[in-house]
């Protein structure tokens, strides 16, 4: 799923502001040099500003312009942050090295695979591990399955996100370095499509410091 111009955007500033290299009170561009900057109308812009607003990470002055916040809390997005790939997810949070280890295989559903997907126990499944490091320290690490059949969420309508702190796998708490018995945010994810069909489920881990709140953005028709 290609990524919309006012999330790249919003990332850019995102990157800037938490890395520091834009502090708090310093002033954004206006709208106009924004968009004029890169190459998108004004309402992109606006949809990006809208979005750091979202995130905490800026507020407007009527009259003034837009500032960075004194305080940056938005530490995650919904459903901006599914458009993105990790690179880029973790990319607009550091300016510090991000690597990404990738791990695909076909695999037996497991009883509790199959309850998730309404498959068979021991029908086929792709399975992607996926571990991120910032600067050679784990951040974070998912498991996530779906059908063998199906590729990809372009088919998925409706996206439920369950956050708990855990005890995670004995995978996850190895790649994270957590001591036993130690809590990891947790964030279950279901997508779902048109006919109520899951797709894809995912378990992603993150240190329990990591974030200091997690922030959901939905549209209410």
């Amino acid at each position: 799923m290609a990524e919309p111009a006012y999330v790249t955007i919003a990332g850019d500033y995102a990157r800037r502001i938490r890395t520091g290299e834009l502090p708090p009170g310093t002033q954004l561009p206006s709208y106009a040099e924004i968009a004029e900057r890169n190459d998108v109308s004004d309402i992109v812009v606006r949809k990006a500003v809208e979005l750091l607003q979202n995130q905490g990470l800026v507020r407007s002055v009527r009259r003034r312009g837009v500032f960075v916040a004194s305080r940056t809390n938005l530490v995650r997005i919904s459903p901006e942050r599914q458009m993105q790939d990790p690179e880029t997810s973790f990319g607009n949070e550091s300016d510090r090295e991000i690597q990404i280890e990738r791990d695909v295989a076909q695999v037996s559903a497991s009883a509790e695979t199959a309850e998730a997907l309404g498959l068979e126990v021991g029908r086929e499944v792709s399975r992607v591990i996926t571990r991120a490091s910032e600067g050679g320290q784990p951040i974070s690490i998912s498991d996530t399955y779906q059908p063998a059949q199906i590729e990809g969420i372009s088919t998925a309508k409706t996206l439920e996100e369950t956050i708990a702190d855990r005890i995670p796998s004995a995978d996850h708490a190895q790649w994270l370095r957590v001591n036993s018995g130690e809590l990891v945010k947790s964030v279950h994810q279901r997508f779902i499509d048109a006919d109520g069909r899951v797709v894809m489920v995912s378990d992603v881990s993150y240190p329990r410091d990591r974030y200091d709140a997690f922030i959901f953005r939905m549209t209410l028709d």
